[in-house]
C-alpha cells in the first residue's frame, strides 16, 4: 500500500500540469477526468492520461486516474482508455454504494488477466462524498478491491444543505465516520481539500486536525499545498521517540508480568501501545 499523505490532483487535459506534478515529490498524483476536466475536453483528457502513462517517468510518485461517476455515462469510455496503461489505481468519486466499486473492480479483474498483471495489481479508491454514501459506509467499505476512502467535504456539504464554515464543524460527523470505516477495514482515510491554497496557516490547522482525527493523508491542489501536507501527515522526531520508549518498556513491563504501568508520569496499557505502532507503521510508510 503506498504511503498517500498527499494526494494531489491534476486536470487530466492539462499536459504541463501533469509533467510538473512528477517533479514535486508528491505522494501521489491523481490524474482527473471527472471535476476537474471541462465536459468538452473528456475525450481529450482520456487521451493525454493514457499517454502520461504510457510515456512518463513518475518514479516514486503513485499515478492514480479518476474516472467520471458511475451513472455519468462516462465512467466506461474513461476505465477503458486509461487502463490498459496500467495506472496504479482507479478512483471512483461519489460512490453511493458497494456496487458502485465492484462494477470498476470486475473491469479491472478483467484486465489484469487479459494482460497477465498480478490480480489486485491495480487498487481502486473511493470518494465518499454525498449523504447516501455516508450512510452506506459500511458496506463499501468492505469491498477487497479498496485501498482508501477519500472524504469529498464540498460535495458532502452541498448533499446535506450545510454551509462551509473555515472550521468545517458541519463536516465532522461525516469525517469521523469515514475514518471509522477506513480503520475497521484497514483502508487509508484521505481527507478534505483546503480549497484556499493560497492561505499556507489554514492548511496547517485543517492538516494537523486532519491527522489527529486519524486520517492518514489528505488531498491537494497546489504545489504550495505539498509540503505542509506531508509534514502534517508525518510523526516528528519526537512522536517517534516517544513511540518506540512505548513499545520498548510495554514489552519489558509485560515480561515482569505487569499490565497497565507509568511512563512520565501517564499510566500507558494496551491502548496506547497500539497508538504507538501506528505512529510507528505511519513513519515507516513515510520513509523515516
Amino acid at each position: 500500500m503506498h504511503s498517500r499523505r498527499a494526494l494531489l490532483y491534476m486536470p487530466g487535459d492539462n499536459w504541463k500540469m501533469i509533467t510538473k506534478s512528477i517533479t514535486l515529490g508528491v505522494d501521489s498524483v491523481c490524474m482527473d477526468m471527472e471535476d476537474g476536466t471541462a465536459i468538452n475536453k473528456k475525450a481529450e483528457a482520456r487521451a493525454m492520461i493514457a499517454k502520461a502513462l504510457q510515456e512518463l517517468d513518475f518514479g516514486k510518485t503513485e499515478k492514480l486516474a479518476r474516472i467520471n461517476s458511475v451513472g455519468s455515462g462516462w465512467e466506461k469510455d474513461d476505465i477503458e482508455a486509461v487502463l490498459p496503461h496500467h495506472p496504479d489505481g482507479i478512483v471512483i468519486p461519489k460512490v453511493e454504494s458497494f456496487d458502485h466499486v465492484e462494477w470498476a473492480s470486475q473491469i479491472i479483474e478483467e484486465s489484469e488477466l487479459k494482460y497477465g498483471w498480478p490480480v489486485n495489481s491495480v487498487r481502486v479508491l473511493i470518494g465518499v462524498e454525498t449523504a447516501r454514501g455516508i450512510l452506506n459506509l459500511k458496506e463499501i467499505a468492505a469491498h477487497p478491491r479498496l485501498d482508501g476512502i477519500i472524504f469529498g467535504g464540498e460535495d458532502f456539504a452541498a448533499s446535506i444543505g450545510a454551509i462551509r464554515t473555515k472550521d468545517a464543524t458541519e463536516l465532522l460527523y461525516a469525517r469521523q465516520a469515514v475514518v471509522v470505516a477506513c480503520a475497521a477495514n484497514d483502508l487509508q482515510a484521505i481527507d478534505i481539500v483546503t480549497i484556499d491554497y493560497n492561505d499556507i496557516e489554514a492548511l496547517r490547522v485543517e492538516s494537523e486536525f486532519g491527522a489527529r482525527l486519524g486520517y492518514s493523508g489528505k488531498q491537494i491542489i497546489h504545489p504550495a499545498q505539498v509540503e505542509p501536507v506531508q509534514t502534517a501527515f508525518t510523526p516528528n522526531d519526537e512522536a517517534i521517540a516517544h513511540a518506540r520508549r512505548i513499545i520498548e518498556t510495554f514489552e519489558a513491563s509485560q515480561k515482569e508480568g505487569r499490565g497497565a504501568y507509568s511512563l512520565d508520569g501517564k499510566m500507558i496499557d494496551m491502548p496506547l501501545l497500539k497508538n504507538a505502532q501506528k505512529v510507528l507503521e505511519r513513519a515507516r510508510a513515510a520513509g523515516k
